[in-house]
């Protein structure tokens, strides 16, 4: 389920099939009005997940799981269990030219809506899995790199062209089964006060992800 023009509108141009669009505006989407059903404001108010709906709702098919990647960069999450941060690290990974995105089974649902809506389409764009995390990262052919708080600092890495790169939850970090497969550790310098126990997340991903590519 995807609220807002916005985010239908991405949603939709993702090629991803809408189901039915539920409107207070039937022209609001002038190239899908045969998808569009037409709703008071009062029963739209009633089926959003928002506390201010906005005009459009839609009703989107997931889309089939394509086969795990091989190449290329991935983003491995390993028990990242809030919507928002899930949302936000999808929308970094179209960013930053992310195709993969692989989740051990305890990562919160790709296709909550409070995750489809933080990502602000961009989910339709990026390839999600849910897989035995310690058997892909183990089996990748290719280097694996860790985000932990003890790690190298990510200014002294080259990264190659190839890899994964693995995130935990801000209150867990990575598994110890997850974290004895990892060919690198690396980790993101603290300047600041040492009270401060870790980074969140996702803003620790859009550092991550700025350096990996930077450093190409």
């Amino acid at each position: 389920m995807a609220e807002g023009l916005k985010t239908v509108q991405e949603v939709l141009g993702s090629g991803i099939t809408p189901k039915i669009l539920y409107s207070t505006d039937k022209n609001v989407l002038p190239d899908h009005e045969e998808d569009i059903t037409l709703v008071g404001s009062k029963v739209l108010e009633r089926m959003s997940g928002l506390k201010t709906p906005n005009k459009i709702l839609g009703v989107f098919e997931i889309p089939k799981e394509s086969a795990l990647p091989t190449n290329g960069w991935v983003i491995a999450l390993d028990g990242v269990k809030d919507p928002g941060n899930m949302g936000t690290i999808i929308r970094l990974c179209d960013w930053f030219g992310i195709a993969h995105i692989v989740c051990s089974g305890d990562t919160v649902d790709c296709y909550n809506p409070k995750v489809v809506q933080a990502t602000m389409g961009s989910i339709g764009r990026v390839h999600i899995h849910y897989t035995d995390l310690k058997s892909f990262v183990g089996h990748f052919p290719h280097d694996s790199f860790g985000a932990v708080l003890d790690g190298a600092p990510i200014q002294d890495i080259t990264f190659p062209k190839n890899g994964v790169l693995v995130l935990g939850s801000e209150s867990h970090g990575i598994s110890t089964e997850v974290k004895d497969t990892l060919h690198h550790t690396i980790s993101i310098r603290q300047y600041g006060s040492s009270s401060t126990e870790s980074l969140n997340v996702a803003m620790a991903s859009a550092i991550l992800l700025h350096e990996l590519r930077r450093s190409q």
